[in-house]
């Protein structure tokens, strides 16, 4: 079976998954970094701050999400249920002993004098082996030992033994490797599924780890923007009260400069809520209290910036990829095989089962030889005994000295089929689903890849236009400054700019983040975001 594993490799460090599938999925993971691991099952203290980069985030996600790990486990179940399926075709060693005696009473004087006494022994070993074609061959040594008390007897005791070969084969029903191993492909296509599965969770997980990091990198930004919209509210309420004191400003501006202070104070409080949902959020994708103790109290500082670069992709492009690299539509793909494959033996099972038999077999005997007065077994005068050995009934029986043959075909016609067609029936619905299923999955990828494709394009066109509208913000906020320096201007009216300039860098700072955010749900709908982290699944021997 094919072993895998999965590397993620990003800048200066390498982490290796090895998924061992056994056939294919069993999970180890090896992180080889610059700087040497501690085991995780040891918690540190928590930092007050952690600073961390998304390729760290998107490590610690897949050494710790517990989605990951619980989907990592099914590939593994449906690995073993491969291995089961397998077991079909070992070959089974039966052992049967037997001992018996047995007592009736004697209707003649010739067959004994008071009772029948009998004792035998029986021993049977058996090998069979089924064949993949929907053939079942079966060799079996019998061997037995026979006492009894009946007159007339020319061996006693009587030691015996049989060589058998048999074989059958299906030549209607059930014939063909495909058929023979059914449960093997079955349990195979399953596994295929479930480790399609997986990957959409991994695909999943780091567009989750993605958007997380984002969000948490615009609430802090937006918290600094708000932080410094007040700065300049408090500042300018200062250089009001100087003017009151000096008589050259009117103590109604005091008013206008106060609330606007309060009502920035106020949009700090809801910013700084925001950040600590955000980074809530990004501690359960990666799970971080499965490396640090208390890790609530820890403060997640982002250390990346987002990306302005324009990421050029068409529809087409888009759509192509997602066709080869959809986890899910893959997985969609698989389960219509699984039902093409049940639906063809769900055909096959409405077809009579004609069996091909053929036998042959060699037995052997062997025994104490009993000597009569003048022998005549008749007289009942036993003058002495020839011994025999057991090992010269099997030696008979192994050299084929009795040769014995035969050959044969069993029809079976059922009188009633009722629950084969039924089978039959159900397939066919099940394979018809299937299709419209993958039909539908086509048809809502075509939809997701359109609205991801345009969400790209608009973000970035949103963010070049946010951040003109920034720069002129910036630029109507000093020349009003300038105004209101020789008495040409109002609070008001530099308040109001100052809340246009916040509100700018704010849409600025939220559309280049929703341009990030796009471009990783890009590659979510086409499955590329394995590929674009450099998470990848590797053949190993």
């Amino acid at each position: 079976m094919v072993k895998k594993k999965f590397k993620v490799k990003s800048g200066l460090i390498y982490i290796l998954f090895l998924f061992i599938f056994l056939s294919p999925i069993k999970i180890t993971t090896t992180l080889i970094a610059s700087a040497q691991e501690k085991d995780q099952s040891e918690l540190r203290p928590s930092p007050t701050r952690l600073e961390l980069s998304l390729e760290e985030c998107l490590l610690k996600a897949l050494r710790n999400n517990l989605s990951l790990k619980a989907e990592m486990i099914t590939p593994q179940i449906a690995d073993k249920n491969v291995t089961l399926a397998t077991e079909k075709f070992m070959p089974s060693l039966n052992f049967n002993y037997n001992k018996q005696s047995t007592e009736t009473a004697s209707y003649s004087f010739l067959d004994a004098s008071d009772m029948v006494v009998t004792k035998q022994n029986d021993y049977t070993v058996q090998l069979t082996q089924n064949i993949p074609i929907g053939g079942t061959l079966t060799a079996s040594l019998n061997s037995y030992v026979s006492d009894s008390n009946r007159n007339f007897q020319t061996i006693n005791p009587r030691y015996g033994s049989t060589l058998r070969l048999n074989f059958s084969q299906s030549l209607l029903r059930d014939f063909g490797l495909k058929y023979g191993r059914r449960d093997i492909i079955i349990a195979g296509y399953s596994q295929e599924i479930s480790e399609e599965n997986f990957q959409k969770t991994l695909e999943e997980t780091i567009y989750n780890v993605e958007l997380a990091y984002w969000n948490l990198v615009y609430a802090r930004e937006n918290l600094k923007v708000r932080q410094q919209s007040l700065k300049l509210a408090q500042e300018l309420l200062e250089k009001n009260k100087i003017e009151i004191e000096a008589g050259t400003l009117p103590p109604i501006e005091l008013l206008t400069a106060e609330s606007e202070v309060s009502t920035r104070q106020a949009d700090i409080l809801e910013a700084e809520a925001l950040v600590k949902n955000y980074e809530d959020q990004l501690k359960m994708v990666i799970n971080l209290g499965a490396e640090m103790e208390d890790a609530k109290k820890v403060q997640i500082i982002p250390v990346d910036s987002p990306s302005v670069e324009k990421r050029e992709i068409s529809y087409e492009e888009a759509m192509d990829i997602a066709l080869q690299k959809r986890p899910d539509l893959e997985a969609i793909r698989t389960e219509l095989k699984s039902r093409e494959f049940n639906f063809s033996y769900a055909k096959n099972q409405l077809m009579p089962n004609l069996q091909f038999t053929l036998g042959y077999w060699s037995p052997g005997i062997s025994g104490d030889q009993l000597l009569y007065k003048d022998d005549n077994p008749m007289s009942g005068v036993i003058i002495g005994k020839i011994p025999g050995k057991k090992s010269d009934a099997l030696k008979d029986a192994f050299n084929f000295k009795y040769k014995n043959w035969s050959i044969g075909l069993v029809l079976t016609l059922p009188l009633s089929n009722v629950i084969t067609r039924a089978n039959y029936a159900q397939a066919k619905l099940n394979l018809e689903q299937s299709r419209l299923k993958l039909k539908n999955q086509q048809l809502q990828l075509d939809l997701e890849i359109a609205n991801a494709v345009r969400a790209v394009e608009t973000n970035y066109q949103r963010a070049l236009a946010y951040r003109t509208a920034r720069e002129l913000a910036e630029q109507k906020l000093t020349a009003e400054e300038e105004k209101f320096k020789v008495g040409m201007s109002t609070n008001y009216l530099v308040l109001q700019y100052q809340r246009d300039l916040a509100n700018a860098q704010t849409m600025e700072l939220k559309a280049l983040i929703d341009y990030n955010v796009s471009l990783a749900n890009l590659d979510r709908v086409m499955g590329a975001g394995r590929d674009r982290q450099q998470i990848y699944v590797m053949d190993q021997d």
